[in-house]
């Protein structure tokens, strides 16, 4: 196992800035996610460590060594493709093997790495199978069995769930976290999906435009998001953005939208001067129905029961606001309802910048 650093990395592919700066610190078996939207830069940044991409400039140190002049192979990692990237004329085992063989390793050792990998990923019985005979997550399962046999320092992960289907993509994020706390082998996983970003990681890292947005556990981007942009990205479904006012009274200051509707300023949000323009962050989980006189009028747009819960989308000064109840409740298009967020919970943004205003 070992450390990954970025260290202030830059990607050009001509006159295209693509990494910019990009400092990040990966510690030695942790698992870390990068995420955010398709075009960001998370697959190229995993390239480079990868060593399949060369850098621009910057440093990427690998157990303390810079590797940068240094070829995949050399760097002593594994990585798992999108696409499987198996030999189809060969068996599961012959698949498993073959960097084993490769390497001249002695039968008895292929025999018992190919044998230990299998054993941990379940795919004994389908040792003597061809990849055209398996299924996406069999497929899948071997492509990791593959890193594992070699052992290396890093597993990186280059969106590998992206072929599967929702349910199958449950399961194997499940298994893939599962292999990590066995293995505790360092992890760099990529994905546009922040569902995955949340459930599997030690630490995820939000990229936009070859940019880092914000690091930390997922609870504290969830929590905490540093901008608007972390604050959308991360949570399903996403968080709701009010633009509206400050409005200061007797002591008092008061967000106040499009519509006359205000609600109070958010509990943790940092004191902003009267008449300055802010986005009111609210998650759809933090929503409440309230009575008359209480929160804001909101006109229902169309109501999602899940069973384990109810979304509600509504418009509010006409932007769309969505809710999410745990209670059944009877609502119909066209209904009017009021709703109070819950101000401890809410979030202040700066209208121009996107980032938090927070205490």
């Amino acid at each position: 196992m070992a450390s990954v650093q970025i260290r202030r990395v830059e990607k050009y592919f001509g006159a295209a800035h693509i990494i910019r700066g990009v400092d990040i610190d990966i510690q030695d078996g942790q698992f870390t996610v990068l995420v955010g939207p398709s075009g960001c830069g998370k697959s190229t940044l995993l390239r480079m460590i990868a060593g399949l991409e060369e850098i621009s400039s910057g440093e990427v140190l690998i157990g303390g060594r810079v590797v940068n002049a240094m070829l995949p192979k050399e760097r002593d990692i594994a990585m798992v493709f999108q696409n499987y990237a198996l030999y189809p004329h060969m068996t599961v085992r012959d698949n498993m093997a073959f960097s084993l063989m490769l390497a001249r390793q002695s039968k008895a050792e292929v025999q018992q790495r190919v044998g230990k990998a299998a054993s941990i990923l379940g795919l004994e019985p389908l040792l003597d199978r061809y990849p055209r005979q398996l299924s996406g997550g069999q497929r899948q399962r071997v492509a990791m069995g593959r890193c594992i046999v070699r052992d290396p320092q890093v597993f990186l992960f280059d969106e590998p769930l992206s072929n599967l289907d929702a349910k199958l993509r449950v399961q194997m994020r499940t298994e893939i976290k599962a292999l990590h706390q066995r293995l505790g082998t360092t992890s760099v996983y990529v994905t546009h999906d922040q569902i995955e970003a949340m459930t599997m990681a030690d630490n995820i890292v939000v990229m936009r435009d070859g940019v880092v947005e914000q690091t930390g556990s997922p609870l504290e981007l969830y929590d905490r998001p540093a901008n608007q942009f972390v604050a959308g990205f991360i949570g399903s479904p996403a968080m709701n953005f009010l633009p509206g006012v400050v409005r200061r009274a007797a002591g008092a200051a008061r967000i106040e939208f499009g519509d006359g509707s205000s609600l109070p300023m958010p509990a943790n949000a940092a004191a902003a001067e009267d008449g300055r323009s802010v986005v009111y962050g609210t998650r759809p989980e933090h929503m409440e129905l309230a009575g008359e006189g209480d929160g804001v009028p909101t006109e229902v747009i169309v109501v999602e029961p899940t069973g384990a819960d109810t979304q509600v989308f509504t418009k509010l000064a006409g932007v769309d606001v969505t809710s999410v109840f745990r209670e059944r409740h009877e609502f119909h298009p066209g209904q009017v309802i009021r709703l109070r967020p819950n101000a401890a919970r809410a979030h202040l943004f700066d209208a121009s910048t996107g980032a938090r205003l927070a205490a």
